[in-house]
């Protein structure tokens, strides 16, 4: 539902308080908040310029005798009770009607799986492909299916105006419909793929600022399905290295797992294949390959001392494959 004349309450085009409208349920958004804000407005200002002018109008002055004013007006108490619970229900009846809408997915909508976990997104596609990328279709009604591995999230994306938090333990939906942005000015047309910033608004740990990855919103279906048939035959287009350092940036490792030596969060990748790695229970591993399999599926199994226990599982999350391509990527930081 609009309020008064969109165009004067809530441009299409990124203004001073936020970007560009990118999905459909934007334009009633930012109405439902400019229509408050100017109420608010209005309000503040008329309620302290009176305020002030009685201040000054009725100050004390020596030798003036204080007025008798009137007790009771009721055209003034019916115009005080009346127009703000008008204005309360208006402002109940939008935001109502438009909460409904963003909280029902359409029946025919393009399903996304999505996992967080401190502190990186996984985007899983039907064909079984993840992605730390959310990728879409424009003009497509687009439903996410949401959990999380560890603590509450908050998956946000300020273009669409749409935010659901992720909760362990249980799955919440958020439904949207990205939409051609207006033509920027002094350009002919608007360019594809569209990125806009996708991120977690729910504070999570140390580095939750950096839980921040983007929306790519492909121009038509042909355009989004060619992009995830490329990027599900990785295993083909890459060598196993190359596949493993795809997944080393996608799937968050490199948040916790530097490649030159230095200390993140965990331990360093550089010359970690074949050394020994001592536990916090005291007991001690060579490094080969099915230690590392085992940090991947059960990380909790083996601690490295010295180090929080805090890497998540991707038990499920990891084919066979990729977790032989992040060996041999994790076999080369030499």
């Amino acid at each position: 539902m609009k309020l008064f004349i969109p165009e004067l309450l809530a441009n299409a085009e990124a203004g001073f308080w936020f970007p560009a409208q990118g999905s459909t349920v934007a334009e009633n958004v930012d109405s439902v908040y400019f229509f408050i804000l100017w109420v608010c407005t209005f309000f503040f200002v008329l309620i302290v310029g009176l305020m002030l002018l009685f201040m000054v109008k009725y100050r004390y002055r020596p030798g003036v005798e204080a007025e008798n004013t009137a007790t009771h007006n009721l055209t003034l108490e019916l115009s005080w009770s009346v127009i703000p619970t008008l204005l309360t229900i208006v402002m109940f009846w939008v935001g109502f009607t438009s909460y409904l809408d963003m909280r029902t997915p359409p029946a025919a909508s393009y399903q996304i799986d999505v996992v967080a976990k401190k502190w990186v997104w996984a985007f899983k596609y039907p064909n079984g492909w993840i992605e730390s990328e959310l990728h879409i279709p424009l003009d497509e009604n687009v439903t996410l299916t949401m959990a999380s591995d560890d603590v509450i999230h908050s998956l946000w994306i300020p273009a669409f105006r749409t935010k659901m938090d992720v909760v362990p333990g249980r799955y919440t939906q958020e439904w949207f419909k990205a939409i051609a942005p207006p033509v920027p000015e002094g350009e002919e047309s608007v360019e594809y793929p569209l990125e806009y910033p996708l991120m977690c608004s729910e504070y999570c740990g140390t580095k939750h600022s950096e839980m921040v990855t983007k929306v790519v919103v492909h121009e038509t279906r042909g355009d989004f399905d060619k992009w995830l048939q490329a990027a599900a035959d990785i295993h083909k287009n890459k060598n196993p290295i190359e596949a493993g350092e795809y997944f080393y940036k996608s799937r968050g490792c490199i948040q916790c797992h530097s490649l030159d030596g230095s200390i993140i969060k965990g331990p360093s990748f550089k010359g970690l294949f074949g050394s020994e790695r001592t536990f916090a229970d005291g007991t001690t591993r060579i490094a080969d390959a099915n230690y590392i399999t085992q940090s991947i599926l059960e990380p909790q199994s083996q601690v490295v001392a010295n180090f929080p226990p805090v890497m998540p599982t991707f038990k499920g999350q990891l084919k066979d494959e990729d977790i032989r391509a992040i060996i041999a990527f994790i076999r080369a930081q030499k």
